[in-house]
């Protein structure tokens, strides 16, 4: 069994949670922790940049990047990083607390403009990417 691609993953992951959890913080700090906007920033940039990243590291990308290296990264680092599981937590915590409007606007921001901001990822790297 090749262990490399695993200790690779861990490395990233270990980089992304860590990551993630000083993103969490400032936004909690900066915006308060009524709403889990810290979670909500790093859904929404994580998904912005694997958008980017899968698009320009890929076969029509600009940058070549090894099979690692897109592990490492997207797989580690972005995966420690984003926290759908976290969102799931939170949003079932605000729904028990009877914070509906919260839960969902936490449901429907996470969904819609982690979709949005994976598109336009995708659309800047294309734009950089070569023409062929």
């Amino acid at each position: 069994m090749n262990t490399i691609p695993y200790i690779l993953i861990a490395l990233g992951g270990a980089l992304g949670s860590v990551a993630r959890f000083a993103l969490s913080g400032v936004a909690a700090s900066q915006l308060g922790s009524t709403f889990p906007w810290g979670t909500l920033i790093v859904n929404v940039l994580g998904s912005f940049v694997i958008g980017f990243f899968s698009a320009f590291t890929g076969p029509e990308g600009r940058w070549a990047v090894g099979e690692g290296g897109r592990m490492f990264f997207m797989t580690g680092v972005l995966g420690g990083f984003t926290t759908f599981s976290s969102f799931s937590l939170q949003t079932l915590a605000l729904a028990r607390d009877g914070e509906w409007f919260r839960a969902g606007g936490n449901v429907a921001g996470s969904v819609v403009i982690c979709l949005v901001a994976v598109w336009l990822g995708h659309l800047l790297a294309v734009a950089l990417n070569p023409s062929r």
